[in-house]
Order: structure tokens, then sequence, then C-alpha cells
């Protein structure tokens, strides 16, 4: 099978067309995702009950925290295998992808294991309701036996996204997710189950998902094939992958463990409150999930170019990535203020829920722009090869700063409101943190390169 002409060339020519082509399959399979996630949630609330839609809510952010370690080393496939293509090197870029597979299947297995045995007890560290907890354990257990599906997709994704590729991943979600749907309809409305329903089904469109996409691995030729023999580890490539990654997964899992912290204070208002938090928070997904593709992007147009050493095109991927999100926050954060309570409405009938889902919601969109820095800069630091600082600044700016505000202005002020405005107030701290990375990123690699070109013979 030709790949070539579905690979971008991001070295050459204007951005901004080719930022957005690249960027909107990605956008479209996120938003996608969560369409086929809000059918669960949709499902269960509305032909089971709002407990069982508080009950599944209630797992989001402590499967994050469970998962986000392994799955932040997909980023460093993604950065690895993009710097390797850009520097026309199919040799490494051969060794970069069996690696990374392999690493995929390890990393899932071991997370899998991970959540079976601590889904509950972390259930219960949280302050989960106690009307909810049985069903949300249930959930969660079902739910890991998938991991290792999960992991294995976003590692092929990453693969082919880091080659130009953002179509096929979209393609095969596409398809994958209509499964999940049926199988959410036929299990919960047919067999009368409930959370366990959406949990099988959700695990079976996942397996789905990793044969489609390894057949199409197995299928292409050139550099990124997938060669079962070849499966190994390769030392010096799992070290870059590790090195760039690891400090994107723990990132995510200091990002988690926040919002696991938040999930509690939500707990603590009931199962109504978590319900509304439940439903809300997966309508404000579509918004941070679209501001998400550029992130995508930006790792691989850096990466590519940082492998090409055209620089200065980094400079521009910047300014691109911005207008991005400003555009996107504009029209679909509005749209979420406008039509929040219709939407609301699709996820259940409880007027109370609502009404509480609606405020938060214009908590969070009055200010989305600041979480769209937040989260798509460090894709740009990330793919000059600068993974610990973008770290080190969601930990300050955003993890260590929603503990503080949980151990004051809400202890001294319990309601969801002062609750929930800790988040704009982190994003902003977080993403200032994120830009000055990305400026420090930008000077120390043009001041490596302006050292090896006054000395040839330097070595980076």
């Amino acid at each position: 099978m030709n790949t070539k002409k579905r690979e971008m060339d991001m070295c050459n020519g204007p951005l901004f067309r080719k930022i957005l082509i690249f960027s909107l399959p990605i956008m479209a399979m996120n938003i996608l995702q969560l369409l086929f996630n809000a059918a669960d949630m949709i499902v269960v609330g509305r032909f089971s009950s709002s407990r069982a839609l508080a009950a599944v809510g209630a797992t989001g952010a402590l499967i994050n925290l469970i998962v986000n370690l392994f799955m932040g080393l997909s980023v460093g496939t993604s950065v690895i295998v993009a710097q390797d293509y850009g520097a026309d090197n199919p040799e490494a870029v051969s060794r970069s992808v069996h690696t990374s597979i392999l690493i995929s299947i390890i990393s899932g297995v071991i997370v899998m294991i991970a959540g079976l045995i601590l889904c509950k007890p972390l259930l219960v560290l949280m302050g989960t309701p106690q009307d909810i907890i049985g069903l949300s354990a249930l959930y969660m257990k079902i739910y890991f036996l998938g991991i290792p599906a999960s992991m294995i997709y976003n590692f092929g994704s990453a693969i082919l996204r880091a080659v130009g590729d953002s179509r096929h991943p979209m393609y095969y979600l596409v398809f994958t997710g209509i499964i999940n749907v049926i199988l959410n309809l036929f299990f919960i409305i047919v067999m009368h189950m409930s959370v366990d329903g959406v949990a099988w089904a959700t695990i079976i469109s996942q397996y789905i998902s990793i044969v489609l996409i390894m057949s199409y691995l197995y299928r292409c030729d050139g550099a990124i094939r997938f060669i079962p023999r070849q499966l190994r580890i390769d030392v010096v490539k799992l070290k870059s992958i590790v090195r760039i990654g690891l400090p994107a997964g723990l990132q995510g899992l200091l990002f988690s463990i926040s919002n696991v912290l938040i999930q509690s204070a939500v707990n603590s208002f009931g199962s109504t409150m978590v319900a509304a938090n439940s439903a809300a928070s997966n309508i404000e997904g579509f918004v941070g999930t679209s501001m998400n593709a550029y992130y995508n992007a930006a790792i691989t147009f850096t990466g590519q170019n940082m492998g090409a050493k055209k620089y200065d095109r980094i400079d521009t991927v910047a300014k691109v990535s911005t207008v991005l999100i400003f555009v996107t926050w504009i029209i679909l954060g509005g749209a979420v203020i406008l039509f929040g309570r219709p939407l609301l409405g699709i996820y259940t009938p409880d007027k109370e829920v609502i009404d509480l889902g609606m405020r938060r919601m214009i908590i969070m969109m009055a200010t989305y722009f600041t979480c769209g820095m937040m989260n798509v800069y460090p894709g740009l630091t990330r793919g000059m090869g600068y993974s610990m600082m973008p770290m080190l600044s969601t930990l300050i700016g955003a993890c260590l700063l929603r503990i503080v505000w949980l151990a004051t202005f809400f202890a001294w002020y319990p309601s969801f409101t002062v609750l929930f405005i800790c988040y704009p107030v982190t994003w902003a701290m977080a993403g200032i943190g994120q830009v000055v990375s990305f400026f420090y990123a930008r000077r120390q690699i043009r001041k490596r390169s302006s050292q090896n070109l006054n000395c040839p013979d330097a070595r980076q």
C-alpha cells in the first residue's frame, strides 16, 4: 500500500492551510470520541437513571489518573517519529515504530492490572457517594479490560500523525464509534443492562479499533510499516521516547490528581451535583478536545521542522496555533453558552441537574482561551525536544495552585461556584508558564544552532 500520497510535506510551503487540514481530521476524531462517550452517558442517563449517569461520570477523573502516565509516552512516539521522518531517516523511523508498539502493549497490560486492583479503593478515597459507588466500581472494572486496546490504538495513531496521516485514525474511530453506540442501545434498551452495558460496548469497539489500525500499519509500505518479527525494544529509541513522553505522562498524571481532588470536592455536594458536573464537563470537552487537535499538530509540525533544521518555521507554527485557539474559543465557546440548556437537556430531563450544569459552563467558557493556550503550547515545546518545562509549568501553575485553592478559598467558602473558579485561575497561570517555556526552548534551539554553524564539528 502506497502511503506517501497520504503523508504531508510539513517542512516546505505555507503553514496555515496545512496545519488546518492536518488538524481538522484530529478535531473530528476527538469530537466523535466525545460524541461516543456522550452517547454512553446519554443512553445510560435517559434509559437507565440519573444515578447511573452520575456513576459513569464519577469515574472519568480517576480513569485518567491511572491511564495518563503511560498514555503520555505516545507523545514521545509522535515527537521522535516526526523528527526521524523530518530528518529523512527511514531506518530510524522503523526502529521508533516497532519500539513504540511494543511499549504500548506492555503499558496497556500494566495499566489494566493497576486499574482492576485500585479502582474500588480509589473511589472510596475520593468520597464517591454511597448510592453510586457500586455502579462506578463495576463500570471501571469492565472498562479497564479494554485499556490494552486503547493504548495500542493511541500509539498507532501517534505513528500515523507523525508522518502527516491524521485521516485514517479518524476513519477507524468513526466505524468503531458507530458500533459502540449500537451496542450501547442494544445492551441498555434490549438487554436491560446498566453501566455494565456501556462499559462492554466500549471495550468491544476498542478491540475492533486495534485490529483496524494494526492491519493498516501492517499493509503500509515504507518506514512506518509494522513487521511483527521486528517487534523489539531499541534502547536508544526507548530512551528518546521516555525522555519526551515520561514528562508528558507525568504532566497528565499530575493534572489528573488535581482533577481527582476537585471531583472529590464535587462528590461532597451529592449525586445530583455529580450528574450535573459530569454532563457539563462532557459538553465543555467538545471545545477543549477541538483545541487539542492543534496540540497534536504543533507536536508533529514542530518535530518534523526540528528534524529538518528549519527553525524559523516553528515560529509560524506557534502563531498559527494561537490564532486557531482563539477562533475556536469564540465559535465553540460561544455556542456552548448560547445552547447550553438544550444541550444539557439531551443528557437528562432533571431541571436541577440542568441548572447546576449551566452555572458551571458559564464559568468555564468565559475564559476557555487560556485553557487552550495551556494545552497547545506544550506541543510546540515538546516538538523541539523539551518536555520537562511544560510538565513543571503544569505542576506549579495548575496542579499545586488547585490544591492551594481547595485548601484555602474553597475551604473558607465551600460553594460550587468558588470550586469551579479555580479552573480559569489555574489555566491562566499554567498558560503563562507554557508560553514562557516555549520562548525559552526556542531561544536555546537557536543558540545551539548558531554555535553549531560557527563550530561545524560540534555535536548536539
